[in-house]
């Protein structure tokens, strides 16, 4: 049993920096594989993997973290081509810096937002994850919140093997 739980905190963990490996679809498996094993300790394990995972994320939007050389963009000559392209985008990034501006006025509004998708995963967990690191929520906020949020999430989602067994027979 701690063998799978270390083992969940692992993939967690690099879902959460990788987003093309899928938390939901092993912890499935996992509970699949060992009925078992307990949900709740599960759910926890997962949350405090994939928070963990995701403070990487937060920190860089709030620039605590300095990223390596490499990831930083180069300036590049303007060409006509990057040119059309800053004017296609110049609207997403108002509507994005619009956005992060009403965060920083309205900081529950963050929190409600981070919480929900934490659960849900609407909107996309990654983005509210750098929204509030760009919007500066307090990093116990951020903790809490993804943590229970999280927890929920994949404590219901391994347990949904077993509840649906127990509606369907």
């Amino acid at each position: 049993m701690f063998a799978s739980l270390l083992v969940a905190a692992g993939v967690a963990f690099g879902s959460a920096v990788m987003p093309l490996i899928s938390i939901e679809v092993f912890v499935i498996a996992l509970v699949a594989r060992e009925p078992g094993l307990p949900c709740l300790a599960l759910g926890a394990v997962v949350a405090v993997a994939q928070i963990a995972g995701k403070l990487l994320f937060y920190l860089a939007a709030r620039g605590s973290l300095r990223l390596p050389s490499f990831m930083h963009r180069k300036p590049k000559p303007m060409t006509d081509r990057r040119l059309r392209w800053q004017q296609r985008t110049k609207r997403l990034r108002a509507l994005v810096d619009r956005l992060t501006e009403k965060c920083h006025r309205h900081p529950h509004w963050m929190t409600g937002t981070y919480g929900v998708s934490a659960v849900i995963g609407l909107p996309p967990f990654m983005a509210t994850t750098v929204l509030a690191g760009l919007a500066r929520m307090s990093m116990a906020t951020f903790l809490a919140a993804g943590f229970i949020g999280r927890c929920i999430r994949f404590t219901l989602l391994a347990m949904s093997p077993a509840l649906l067994s127990g509606w369907l027979l």
